[in-house]
């Protein structure tokens, strides 16, 4: 039975939800540091595991390397600081929600570089989820941060839309498991670098809860993101993209078993996750249009 890219979609933002979660739970007793290191070596141990398990070295296909360095700098180090950083500052809900924008960047760079063609469901869902992500936002000032601090997740968003055209076009014969570990090993020495340039690497100790948290925050960001790079083999980016960006959804259910999450749950974020619903129908249902 062929795949389903909107299914493999939404499965990765409930994994991108459930990491969101587990991530600031670990930040309560450790730091953005550790989060976001620990996070990109779980993928790599993970993923190397897997190729070396299920696919025959003669198969490997180096030609997609290029793209996934590239994917592996901007996306998995460069974006997955950010959200870290953004979910240390902000909170999971409102950093879930503001990386909705990533839609926004991925559609266009997928029409100016992929040409695809964007119908008038897979805009108008695009734009429904992100209205949705304007107003699950706007909970954010009785939450609690500064405003400034918004650009964490602004720049994650950019990242993360970014890399999706990148990921399409890198796309190669071995799959979908060779091409995220080349991607996640780029980001560990990206962030290995980070660590070291910084003068932070005793920041990576922490406390055996925290730890934890932190590597089920990792197993989960990685799933999420191999099911992305499966989906946007089966399917365009201006469909796949936005799909993920019901993240929040997820975010504000699950919530509801973390008490200390609960008061951020006001009108706006059920108002919000309304409109992403929505939009996920919209979508859904663009192809059959």
């Amino acid at each position: 039975m062929r795949s389903s890219p909107q299914l493999l979609a939404l499965s990765s933002a409930f994994f991108s939800a459930v990491a969101s979660l587990l991530i600031q739970q670990g930040l309560r007793r450790s730091n953005f540091y550790a989060a976001f290191w620990i996070n990109v070596a779980v993928g790599v141990v993970g993923l190397w595991s897997a190729v070396l398990l299920l696919i025959p070295r003669g198969t490997f296909d180096w030609s997609a390397v290029p793209y996934f360095v590239v994917s592996g700098l901007v996306g998995t180090a460069g974006g997955r600081l950010f959200r870290v950083v953004a979910i240390d500052k902000v909170g999971a809900p409102v950093a879930s929600s503001i990386l909705n924008m990533t839609p926004l960047v991925a559609t266009g760079l997928a029409i100016v570089v992929l040409g695809e063609r964007v119908t008038g469901p897979i805009l108008g869902g695009t734009l429904v989820i992100v209205a949705g992500t304007v107003l699950l936002s706007l909970s954010g000032r009785y939450v609690g941060f500064q405003t400034r601090h918004l650009a964490y997740p602004l720049l994650a968003a950019t990242c993360f839309g970014v890399v999706q055209v990148v990921r399409k076009l890198g796309l190669s014969q071995t799959g979908p498991i060779f091409d995220a570990a080349i991607n996640t090993t780029a980001g560990l020495v990206a962030a290995t670098a980070f660590v070291l340039a910084t003068g932070n690497w005793h920041a990576l100790r922490c406390d055996r809860t925290s730890l934890l948290y932190l590597i089920g925050g990792g197993i989960a960001e990685n799933t999420g993101v191999f099911l992305l790079i499966v989906a946007l083999g089966f399917g365009d980016v201006s469909v796949v993209t936005p799909l993920i960006g019901t993240a929040p959804l997820f975010v504000l259910v699950l919530a509801v078993f973390f008490p200390r999450d609960r008061r951020s749950l006001g009108w706006r974020v059920v108002a919000g996750a309304i409109l992403v619903v929505l939009g996920v129908f919209l979508l859904t249902g663009a192809k059959r249009l």
